[in-house]
């Protein structure tokens, strides 16, 4: 098991010449036409500056700019949320400071002093009949 090539021993002419790689890219490069961006990109390698348009010099700070505004509206977004979260809370909304303040409406809204047996002998006593809404 020294060479699986040897001891496959399999010649079908498939093989490359001795060299053919070692010139190669020059060989093809020889071979293909010349393209625009090719003399402009041969320019920054030989070092010489190509000329900059004003978005090339520009665009790192719009980036930068714009990176930072999305980040404050971000947070503004944040404290919105966090802002209106506190509405339920008495001493932040005045509506719910003056109902709790009142008590008729907590005797009515939020103390649940009637069980299902007082309320349907309250709506029978009242003449409501559940046929009626039968029809409906």
């Amino acid at each position: 098991m020294d060479d699986i090539l040897k001891q496959a021993a399999r010649r079908d002419g498939m093989m490359t010449p001795e060299g053919y790689f070692d010139d190669f890219a020059r060989r093809m490069e020889a071979s293909l036409p010349v393209q625009p961006w090719e003399t402009e990109a041969k320019d920054v390698r030989e070092g010489r500056i190509m000329p900059t348009g004003f978005w090339q010099k520009v665009r790192p700070y719009v980036y930068l700019a714009a990176m930072f505004a999305g980040v404050w509206c971000m947070m503004n977004m944040f404290d919105m949320i966090r802002s209106s979260g506190d509405v339920m809370i008495p001493g932040n909304n005045a509506i719910l400071a003056e109902a709790i303040a009142d008590d008729s409406f907590i005797s009515d809204y939020c103390i649940d002093g009637m069980d299902t047996d007082d309320l349907y002998n309250d709506l029978y006593e009242e003449g409501f009949q559940p046929a009626s809404l039968s029809n409906l």
